[in-house]
């Protein structure tokens, strides 16, 4: 199959059972074409409509959403094998974004700047123009909610490609978002990576956000670095968790299992790899064992990323690490993969240096909280941590010394609405949500207004 292919279809099998949920077909060069073309004919007559009918639409397509939220969850749980309630909460926390930026879009604004008293200085964001927004498939609506609502909610026109295996998802979200806006304003293709590369290829569109894996993030930046378009990606993590001395072990134990195992481990800020006090290791160790034998694990996406997983998993232990539960791929349909403890992990091993986006929770014990901190910072990435500690001066020292976007302190997962962060490293780049992408989605124009001279 590719990019070019009239007849090629991407063909969706049920990672819960392993028969065959649909198919869709690829977009064609010419289809591809077409998109951009409707999209630089909308986009001026977009970016001049007034703001507030901007949101106004954006406010539309959130209750369009919240109609369709249950099909959604019913075809996300079908391509993904995501839970249908976690699915539909995804898709209801998707129109809450929308709401967000609708509200939020109309009073993004630029300031003035304090010149001359006869003149007026002025600093304006304007729409940067055509928006390719390259979506995943472990969250496809909330996700995607994020950057095609700021997107077009600033005046921006898009292309929007869902992940190859969530197609039938991502292209029901975007024909009801498309549906409350002009035409052009918003339009959805479909493909696997080759597609992507074609439109990453392009020089006719002037931001591409990626939310998916490092080496395609590495590759769109490339490509963008020959045309000079904006890039915003959040890309791969392996966020660690340190377990400090005093905490309570279980329910330490309680916090990593849901940071590892919750959605099979497939989410962006998922647990990756545990440093634990050697004081409260033994405890929290037999805790956790607990956890995963006792956690109803979804089933990883397809059968191609539980290899992948597995393999991780078989290196450590060829390494000396010992699975005290799980590690073994189960017989049967579908890509079940169980929550899986592993022991006597250490450096050199592929799951504590490599994401591994599956229920799997490497634990290396280390002397002193020092150590933990340093081991957990000494990495390629830089998306989020979690620190568990009852004293404040480690807190205190951990959200500082830590190179990543978002620290946690005595949570996994959390936080005030609204935030935003900048991924390090090989994580990325820019603002992926919160007020702050809308600066992302807009470019400042200065203005200097002088009188003219005497007649």
């Amino acid at each position: 199959m590719t990019a070019v292919d009239q007849t090629a279809v991407l063909e969706i099998v049920s990672p819960v059972d392993g028969r065959p949920v649909g198919s869709v077909p690829v977009s064609s060069r010419d289809e591809i074409s077409a998109a951009f073309t409707f999209a630089h004919r909308a986009q001026p007559v977009w970016a001049r409509t007034p703001a507030g009918e901007r949101g106004s639409m954006l406010r539309n397509a959130a209750v369009r959403l919240r109609a369709h939220a249950d099909e959604l969850a019913d075809l996300n749980r079908s391509e993904t094998g995501k839970p249908r309630e976690e699915a539909r909460e995804g898709a209801l926390a998707g129109a809450a974004t929308l709401e967000q930026y609708a509200e939020l879009g109309p009073v993004h604004r630029g300031r003035s700047l304090l010149g001359d008293f006869a003149a007026t200085d002025l600093m304006v964001p304007e729409p940067r123009g055509v928006v390719v927004a390259l979506t995943p498939w472990n969250d496809p609506v909330a996700v995607a909610c994020g950057l095609l609502g700021a997107a077009v909610v600033t005046g921006n026109t898009v292309v929007y490609k869902p992940s190859e295996r969530c197609p039938r998802t991502g292209g029901l979200l975007g024909e009801v978002l498309a549906g409350t806006f002009p035409d052009g304003v918003l339009q959805t293709l479909h493909g696997d990576g080759r597609v992507g590369a074609a439109l990453a290829a392009r020089d006719d569109f002037d931001l591409i956000a990626h939310v998916g894996s490092t080496a395609t993030g590495r590759s769109i930046a490339a490509s963008a670095a020959a045309t000079g378009a904006k890039v915003l990606l959040e890309n791969g993590g392996n966020d660690p968790l340190v377990v400090d001395e005093g905490v309570d072990p279980r329910w330490a134990a309680e916090q990593a299992a849901l940071g590892s195992f919750a959605n099979a481990g497939q989410i962006c800020v998922a647990v990756e790899r545990i440093y634990v006090h050697q004081a409260v290791a033994e405890p929290f160790i037999e805790a956790l064992v607990e956890q995963a034998r006792s956690h109803d694990t979804p089933p990883l996406v397809d059968t191609r990323h539980r290899s992948d997983v597995h393999s991780q998993v078989e290196d450590a232990v060829s390494r000396g690490a010992t699975a005290r539960t799980g590690g073994e791929i189960p017989s049967g349909p579908g890509a079940h993969y169980p929550a899986t403890v592993l022991t006597g992990c250490a450096k050199g091993m592929r799951v504590l240096h490599e994401e591994t986006f599956g229920p799997v929770a490497p634990v290396r014990v280390v002397d002193t909280f020092e150590q933990g901190l340093a081991e957990a910072a000494d990495d390629e990435y830089g998306l989020a941590a979690t620190v568990l500690t009852p004293s404040m001066t480690h807190a205190q020292h951990a959200w500082r010394e830590l190179a990543v976007g978002t620290v946690k302190i005595n949570a996994v997962f959390g936080g005030a609405p609204g935030g935003a962060a900048h991924p390090r490293r090989r994580s990325g780049t820019g603002y992926g949500y919160g007020p702050e992408l809308l600066d992302e989605m807009t470019q400042t124009k200065l203005v200097h207004l002088s009188p003219p001279g005497p007649a």
